[in-house]
């Protein structure tokens, strides 16, 4: 390995030189984008997606079409399976238990499931809440990653070669891979962490085992907590962010990267590896890492004052605060404009928690700039719709009062969204749609093929 090393750092000025080679051939006039009408981002000027698809998974709306047949924006709605988000919390809320598993099943088989349908279905995932003998000493333990979801990525890769049946994409067989996966997740992602802990940060290695009695967000805590303790509160709100984040429509990068690799025909584990390399991306599950770090920045520099934090925004958006991005995280999203509906249940969860953990004043950092933030960039920036808080925006708070290591917020986001994946491979298999392959226009200019003796080495800048 050192000798490779070496080899890497001999190479690098010659990486570095070439890299701008590469940017130059590569960078194409931004004025041919609209010559051309190419829908950059698979979006319309307006910010609406380019229908690649159809889905009866769930549905995300943002506006209304008015009686002159104008574009009305309005407050989010999101429906799993045609229910409202709303609905769905209420109804599992009002009855005192935990939802996902309830979610899981919806999204899966297209209906709510009976007592005993989901007395079943909570033993499936307890049966199969499980990794091969010896997975975490030979896979996890082995070359361990500063990052959970690259860690995920290959555990999930590697599960392939203990499958019997890996290449079986028949729905019962890519349905019992799918539920086994939503059911592996949370050891996968709290193993590989405590692994990390342990290599990385000098931690003591801890490796606690599931408890076929509690629900998917109880175990997750209990996983990740030394003491395996946790409170009614914290179970239920993190069995809340693991409900709103299980599905979001085909259209999302993750799920729309599984539609991509499903209709290619390939493996469950390949499809879900690849929507986890999308998940990853800061501009996608990553997001909400991004908003913890822009209030650990806010608290530590601003005064939680409406002028200070307006003052704050400005910066932000002027590229002179924070990581210079020239970002507001966790506000505005791609479909939502008035209202993320995500964001606004989770809003009343991360106040329930902030009180009860005596972090309002934290808390009161994050009310003012739900506020502010929409009016400063409304105020500086051009805008074809409205922007508002969302499901990030309240999702990093929430996990940084359960003190979930930063780590595993994106990892948990997978913990969650692994249900919307698995339901949209299968619908994608069930509709044997052809393989998925939009249009590119090439406008490179024509040149002729030179002979290596004639060629000229082009000057260096």
């Amino acid at each position: 390995m050192k000798e490779f090393e070496k080899v890497v750092s001999h190479y690098a000025p010659w990486m570095d030189k070439m890299s701008e080679v590469c940017v130059n051939c590569n960078t194409i006039d931004p004025s041919l984008y609209t010559k051309y009408d190419v829908k950059r981002g698979l979006r319309d000027i307006n910010g609406t997606g380019v229908v690649a698809g159809l889905t009866e998974i769930s549905e995300i709306n943002s506006h209304k079409i008015d009686e002159n047949g104008n574009r009305v924006e309005c407050g989010g709605e999101l429906y799993y399976r045609g229910i409202p988000i709303r609905d769905l919390v209420n109804g599992f809320t009002s009855e005192n238990r935990f939802g996902f598993e309830e979610t899981a099943y919806l999204l899966f088989f297209g209906r709510l499931p009976d007592k005993r349908e989901l007395a079943n279905f909570c033993k499936l995932l307890a049966d199969y809440r499980r990794l091969p003998d010896s997975f975490v000493r030979d896979i996890i333990m082995k070359a361990p990653s500063t990052d959970m979801m690259n860690v995920i990525a290959r555990s999930v890769l590697t599960l392939y070669s203990y499958d019997k049946n890996p290449d079986d994409t028949s729905i019962a067989n890519v349905l019992r891979q799918s539920i086994q996966l939503l059911a592996q997740f949370p050891l996968l992602s709290s193993y590989g962490y405590q692994v990390y802990a342990h290599y990385h940060s000098d931690s003591s290695l801890i490796i606690h085992k599931p408890k076929p009695e509690l629900s998917t967000a109880e175990n997750f805590l209990r996983l990740v907590r030394a003491n395996k303790r946790y409170t009614e509160l914290e179970a239920k709100t993190l069995d809340m962010c693991l409900v709103l984040h299980a599905e979001h429509g085909g259209g999302n990068n993750s799920t729309f990267t599984n539609h991509v690799v499903t209709s290619s025909g390939t493996d469950t584990y390949s499809a879900v590896a690849a929507s986890l390399g999308s998940l990853k991306g800061p501009k996608h599950g990553g997001a909400n890492i991004k908003v913890s770090k822009m209030f650990d920045d806010l608290k530590a520099t601003t005064p939680c004052t409406d002028d200070a934090i307006r003052d704050y925004v400005v910066r932000l958006l002027d590229k002179q605060a924070f990581d210079r991005a020239g970002l507001v995280y966790g506000i505005g999203h791609a479909v939502y404009s008035l209202s993320d509906p995500r964001a606004d249940i989770l809003h009343e969860y991360a106040k329930n928690l902030a009180e009860a953990k005596g972090l309002e004043d934290d808390y009161k950092y994050y009310e003012k700039m739900a506020r502010i933030a929409p009016e400063v960039i409304a105020e500086k920036r051009k805008m074809y719709k409205g922007v508002s808080p969302n499901v990030d925006f309240y999702s990093g708070l929430i996990y940084t009062m359960l003190k979930i290591p930063t780590e595993l917020y994106t990892p948990l986001f997978s913990v969650a969204r692994i249900a919307g994946w698995g339901a949209h491979r299968i619908e994608e298999l069930t509709n044997n749609g052809k393989i998925i392959r939009p249009g590119y226009t090439a406008v490179a200019p024509r040149q002729d093929y030179v002979p290596l003796k004639d060629r000229k080495q082009t000057p260096a800048k």
